[in-house]
């Protein structure tokens, strides 16, 4: 289940369909995409903890569609490679870190009233935390040949729960929204690995030949290309 109905999510692909062709025909690779993405993402992280709040929440919604972008790209040209997919999931990491970091940082000076901040510093690590563990979660079962995109907190949720309503109305009066909306994620974010790991127990134990085999397949959830 995904809080994102995926008419929704189709219908703003679909949007972004001339660009693509565009993009294709001016030769931009996927990977290229891919970095100027990050590089968006940690300039939202850093106006995030310079206390710019709309201009991050602006930066971070355009970074959401360069994600989006970078994938249909390479599925409609040069197609998806090993490297390509272990590329995109490594940036989206990195990208997700400076995020966060710009807004413990915010919380940390001034962003809260001195007595939350020690609260909101630690929501946003747990939020950052359970982020990384859901998207690995589903690389991991991926690399080992089993289905794992159940969940409410998947990327394109964490992207627009913090970027829309920050771009309309910052952080809120002393930082509350904010904080409400990072405490929310980490809770869904939460929710979702315990989802995950349900799902992929659900399917190992009524596969237990391929849970087997899955125990031999060595590690590759980093060359699974994700779609978060």
């Amino acid at each position: 289940m995904r809080l994102i109905p995926a008419p929704v999510q189709r219908g703003f692909e679909a949007l972004l369909d001339p660009l693509v062709g565009w993009l294709i025909r001016w030769g931009v690779r996927p990977n290229a995409i891919t970095t100027i993405g990050t590089l968006i993402l940690a300039a939202a992280g850093v106006a995030f903890g310079l206390g710019r709040i709309q201009t991050g929440a602006l930066l971070l919604l355009l970074s959401g569609v360069a994600d989006m972008l970078d994938g249909k790209v390479a599925r409609q040209s040069v197609g998806v490679t090993a490297f390509g997919a272990f590329y995109d999931s490594t940036l989206d990491r990195v990208g997700e870190t400076a995020l966060f970091l710009g807004i413990v940082i915010f919380f940390l000076n001034g962003g809260l009233l001195p007595q939350w901040r020690i609260w909101g510093t630690t929501i946003a690590i747990v939020a950052l935390s359970a982020g990384l563990i859901v998207s690995y979660a589903r690389a991991r079962a991926e690399g080992l040949g089993l289905e794992c995109k159940v969940g409410f907190a998947q990327r394109a949720e964490r992207i627009l729960g913090v970027g829309i309503p920050c771009l309309f109305f910052g952080a809120g009066r002393d930082g509350w929204m904010l904080f409400w909306i990072v405490a929310a994620l980490a809770l869904l974010a939460s929710i979702t690995v315990v989802q995950r790991i349900a799902h992929v127990y659900d399917q190992t134990r009524t596969a237990p030949r391929r849970r087997t085999e899955a125990r031999r397949i060595p590690e590759l959830s980093e060359t699974n290309r994700e779609r978060k």
